[in-house]
């Protein structure tokens, strides 16, 4: 980890002096260190608890001594006075994909700019084209390539990059000299959004993987290749990197690049305490300087004394603790999902038949689906009047008399209205197999409003689940301004669940308000909301969202097989 950091501030240094059009000796000094640290396959800690910095290439006197300030005190003064110096929008142009020091120099001295605005302006009115070496196709090229980094200040959702990766991982498996190849980073955490995308893979031919790697079709724009690792954009924002590692560190490199900042910092003060230094490419036993090489992630953990860690729960949220004391959760999976309990039909705002829901939830391996459409007040979504909903009730129970291997349970997704009531009657409640109960109107209430509704469902006999509890849509509506830690309490002493909503713009709990659920003692619903038979299969994102809320298969309500789903729902 500081190894990188180190590197990192050595880059910036460098990009900051040749800003500053300085001696370009010393500009070669800084960018030759940073590349010497990081490829380093020992700690930069332990390298200067030795005295030994002057022993890496490229790292002299000077350079030793700001190292070792960094790792005192956790920055440079020199840097700091760099940045100080440089206009800050200034740095930020060094962001901008083929923008390099040199030309943002020029920009800088010929024209003025200091920033990103006045740079797209400078493009925009054709004053870049005017300047040496430049031209039109420069002035385009730099318009575009603002227009992608404006847009990939953005993290995309976990559902737009998991297609990305799976297109890209489908594509290189075909290359001959491919052995492994893994995604890594927030994605392979599960987390709600992701932003670069890292791919980690072993080739005996790595040059023939990094080669298909860049020609692949989705590929935009190349940012960088090497012999082991290539950088590229797809779908216009997405950037992508593909590194190639040894096998025998292809463990070590994993973990380091699928855990937290956090977690990775935590687990190399651990190794550190038990006489290790602990790397991306091996953990080093300091007493003899001997390097232990992991194929695989497990093994890395088990030596340090503690269970493997899932991916999911690497946020330094506990989990390192559990591990240490073999108390980590054995984490709900896909397999464990026996049916669906919030699944819309034509009979409301829906896509797909009774008919079509069945056959493909059947098809997925479920025992039951509840399909449960809207109550009337949801005008825009075709909420049923009561005796629609009566009516579908008799059209699932014929259903289930010709569709076997499958149960249509009969379900709603009743609306808590803005003074707390539900939308239907008690009495027609009641003749519902499953109510999930939902806030959809009124979301602006405050604190106190917004909580006594959904209170006020948990109360009531029928409602079983509460449906999107925050109202949170990621990225475009902020959750409802609610006391979730009273909505739970009021939810364990009732046996009410709490739902984790699939849908991939909602994912709702989110998993630390799922986990809090567990230590309340609630059940967590982990339902699709799915409006077209198609959608079923966003459950998987809401089992993420479940895993990295700590949720094993005992914790979720729709694990039940259909017996034990009515007896719970009964009791």
């Amino acid at each position: 980890m500081k190894n990188r950091e180190v590197a990192k501030i050595l880059y910036d240094m460098a990009e900051l002096l040749e800003l500053k059009a300085e001696n370009r000796f010393k500009i070669i000094a800084y960018g030759r260190a940073a590349r010497a640290i990081e490829g380093l396959k020992e700690d930069i800690v332990v390298i200067c608890r030795k005295g030994q910095l002057e022993s890496v290439p490229g790292v002299g006197k000077a350079i030793a001594q700001k190292i070792e300030e960094y790792l005192r005190t956790g920055k440079i003064q020199a840097h700091q006075g760099l940045l100080r110096e440089t206009p800050a929008g200034l740095a930020e142009l060094l962001q901008i994909p083929g923008l390099g020091p040199k030309t943002i120099y020029m920009l800088h001295d010929r024209l003025g700019i200091k920033d990103l605005d006045e740079l797209e302006k400078a493009a925009l009115d054709h004053h870049i084209r005017r300047l040496p070496r430049m031209g039109a196709a420069s002035e385009r090229n730099i318009l575009r390539a603002i227009e992608r980094y404006k847009k990939r200040s953005t993290r995309i959702l976990l559902s737009n990059a998991e297609p990305i990766v799976e297109e890209i991982v489908e594509y290189l498996k075909g290359i001959e000299g491919l052995e492994h190849i893994t995604p890594a980073g927030s994605l392979r955490r599960g987390k709600e959004t992701v932003g670069d995308i890292d791919i980690l893979a072993t080739a005996s031919k790595s040059d023939e993987v990094i080669k298909a790697f860049i020609r692949m079709p989705i590929v935009e724009e190349v940012l960088s290749k090497g012999s082991t690792k290539a950088s590229v954009i797809v779908q216009e924002t997405v950037q992508v990197d593909l590194r190639i590692v040894e096998h025998k560190s292809y463990g070590t490199v994993l973990q380091y690049f699928t855990g937290s900042k956090e977690h990775n910092v935590k687990l190399r003060q651990i190794a550190l305490d038990r006489g290790y230094s602990l790397s991306e490419y091996s953990l080093k036993r300091l007493s003899d300087g001997q390097d232990h090489f992991f194929d695989w992630e497990e093994d890395l953990y088990h030596i340090l004394g503690m269970q493997y860690i899932p991916p999911e729960l690497r946020e330094d949220s506990g989990e390192i603790e559990a591990a240490f004391l073999g108390r980590l959760p054995e984490l709900v999976d896909l397999k464990d999902i026996r049916g669906d309990l919030h699944v819309h039909s034509e009979w409301s705002d829906g896509r797909g038949t009774l008919e079509a829901l069945a056959l493909e939830a059947k098809n997925l391996g479920y025992e039951y689906i509840a399909v449960s459409d809207h109550s009337p007040s949801i005008g825009i979504a075709g909420g049923l009047q009561g005796d629609q909903l009566e009516r579908k009730i008799e059209a699932i129970h014929a259903i289930n008399e010709t569709i076997e291997g499958i149960t249509l349970l009969v379900g709603t997704e009743v609306d808590i209205k803005a003074d707390g009531k539900l939308d239907y009657r008690d009495e027609l409640l009641e003749k519902c197999d499953v109510v999930v109960a939902s806030v959809h109107m009124a979301q602006r209430q405050k604190e106190r409003a917004i909580t006594g509704r959904l209170i006020t469902a948990i109360e009531n006999d029928h409602v079983d689940i509460i449906g999107h509890p925050s109202g949170r849509i990621i990225g475009k509506r902020d959750p409802y301004d609610v006391d979730m830690q009273a909505v739970l309490e009021s939810a364990a002493s009732t046996g009410t669940a709490m739902e984790i909503n699939s849908y991939p713009n909602r994912l709702d709990l989110n998993d630390v308000w799922a986990k809090t659920a567990k230590e309340f003692g609630v059940k967590i619903a982990i339902n699709s909301d799915a409006h077209d038979p198609s959608q079923l299969k966003v459950i998987r994102y809401g089992v993420k969202v479940a895993r990295r809320g700590w949720l094993e298969k005992k914790d979720v309500l729709n694990s039940l097989s259909l017996q034990g789903l009515f007896s719970y729902l009964k009791h």
